[in-house]
């Protein structure tokens, strides 16, 4: 096994930011990475625990872990490996219930959900009109949760479960404001749709004149839109992914996801539930494509992207590089179970200090 390390650099935070001693509680913590064996690319995760996580990518690949990352069960759907799938996003209940999404044009785009572990999955949604393409995934809880697609005849197309993902339906749209010409979701890290107690979630959008970022209080049937201070303007830039502590704070980070282009205020926060963005004082130094928030400390959150790692404890004004280990989402488990993953296989969880 690889155990590559990254020492977390909280040392170099500034007094001033280590609000509550959040900076103590993860100062010498260290990204391990745990071996997979596979290739592919996981832009789908999700942290159940400490011990439990799921992975999804390219190839129809989804793998499990029960043992923190010491062994992985490949518990891919076979029609997922047979139609060479790419899931973008996966939302797991615990360790034996996930519901996974693909994504592409017409059919491509398919939810798959298994209740034994990934020992057999059954196909829940397969989009039938050419003119959508889904995104990502989010539940409030184990029943309720959205799916959504770029915009189909100029507004972003919504789908419904309250069963778990078993069945879904299309929400009406017009409680969706118009799309922007080009704007888009970004399938980068699953988090282009998120959401924070039993009713308000968040869309994240770029490819149009301003990278916006919408928020329903009605699990999506009616939905407000805010200009944030991610530069967008171009395909390639935007909002990638949204971290909610809660119904009120909020991370976004973006920029431009082309190699070697620059991008300026790739981090924003908010602190009114999305209704305003504020730009982060000192923000990643290049495209980040996740975020999350960690659970013991209240102003601590970590954002992921291609180039690195970066850390914040201070809810987002500020944000210090890490490592310049590529990763592509984040999420961290109510234990502190935080994990991330991307290409080449790559999957690492956050390993305290000794």
């Amino acid at each position: 096994m690889c155990a590559a390390v990254l020492t977390v650099g909280l040392l170099a935070v500034p007094a001033q930011a280590d609000t509550g001693g959040e900076a103590a509680q993860l100062r010498g913590a260290s990204w391990a990475l745990k071996s997979t064996g596979k290739e592919v690319r996981f832009r789908g995760l999700s942290a159940v625990s400490r011990s439990t996580a799921w992975v999804a990518g390219s190839k129809g690949t989804v793998l499990r872990t029960v043992d923190g990352g010491r062994s992985w069960s490949d518990v891919s759907p076979p029609v997922a490996v047979a139609d060479g799938l790419e899931l973008r996003d996966i939302e797991a209940f615990d360790a034996r219930r996930a519901v996974a999404l693909s994504i592409g044009e017409g059919e491509a785009s398919r939810v798959l959900r298994t209740e034994d572990g990934g020992a057999t999955w059954t196909e829940t949604f397969r989009n039938p009109d050419p003119r959508a393409f889904y995104d990502c995934l989010t539940f409030f809880d184990s029943h309720h949760g959205l799916a959504v697609s770029d915009p189909v005849d100029g507004k972003f197309r919504l789908l419904s479960t309250a069963d778990g993902g078993r069945t879904w339906q299309p929400l009406p749209a017009d409680g969706m404001p118009e799309a922007l010409p080009g704007e888009a979701g970004f399938a980068a890290s699953g988090q282009c749709l998120v959401s924070a107690g039993p009713k308000d979630v968040w869309l994240a959008t770029g490819g149009g004149a301003t990278a916006r970022i919408l928020h329903s209080a009605d699990r999506g049937r009616n939905w407000t839109a805010t200009q944030s201070t991610v530069p967008a303007g171009d395909p390639a830039r935007g909002v990638f992914a949204l971290a909610f502590r809660d119904r009120t704070r909020g991370l976004a980070v973006g920029g431009d996801y082309r190699t070697g282009q620059p991008s300026p205020q790739a981090g924003s926060r908010s602190s009114d539930g999305g209704r305003t963005w504020t730009p982060s004082t000192t923000s990643p130094p290049a495209y980040r494509s996740g975020a999350a928030w960690y659970p013991y400390g209240s102003n601590t959150a970590l954002a992921v992207g291609p180039t690195g790692t970066d850390v914040t404890t201070d809810g987002g004004r500020n944000w210090r590089p890490l490592e310049s280990g590529s990763f592509d989402t984040v999420d961290c488990g109510p234990d502190a179970g935080c994990w991330a993953s991307g290409e080449k296989g790559r999957v690492a969880r956050l390993e305290a200090g000794n």
